[in-house]
């Protein structure tokens, strides 16, 4: 005979538990019915605006260099994954496992100058062109 036989764990515990979990969600969802504020202005019933009333159309065009820097935050996020995880591996891998993430952050650091040698990373107009744009305007003399 089997003393460790599971089939005899008492349930209880389980369902004091959940009528817990339901009293006080009913207990919160009533107070807030009661206590709550309730009001009807103009704003209020238009979708997605949450009672302030809108200032525009929500059809903006963005620049593509936001997508960029959000792909770009997303790659480089998901490898910093990768580096903390074979951080926490460390004494397990070994010079093998050293030498594995030397090349992973090489690789990192020639996308990175990459992206910047292309022009991902710059945002806005060139400050040296405005500089010598602003030179080749002709100046005014202010009249006293």
């Amino acid at each position: 005979m089997n003393d460790l036989n599971t089939s005899e764990t008492p349930g209880w515990p389980f369902w004091v538990y959940a009528l817990l979990v339901f009293g006080l969600l009913t207990l919160i969802i009533s107070l807030s019915y009661f206590l709550g504020q309730r009001h009807q202005d103009r704003a209020t019933a238009q979708p997605y605006e949450s009672g302030i009333l809108e200032t525009g159309s929500a059809r903006l065009r963005f620049s593509a260099q936001f997508y960029l820097v959000a792909m770009m935050f997303v790659i480089f996020d998901i490898e910093v994954v990768f580096i903390v995880l074979w951080a926490l591996a460390f004494k397990e891998l070994g010079w093998p496992g050293y030498l594995g993430i030397c090349v992973f952050i090489g690789l990192l650091f020639a996308v990175l100058i990459y992206e910047w040698s292309v022009g991902a990373l710059d945002f806005g107009p060139d400050g040296k062109k405005i500089l010598k744009a602003y030179r080749h305007l002709p100046l005014k003399k202010p009249v006293i």
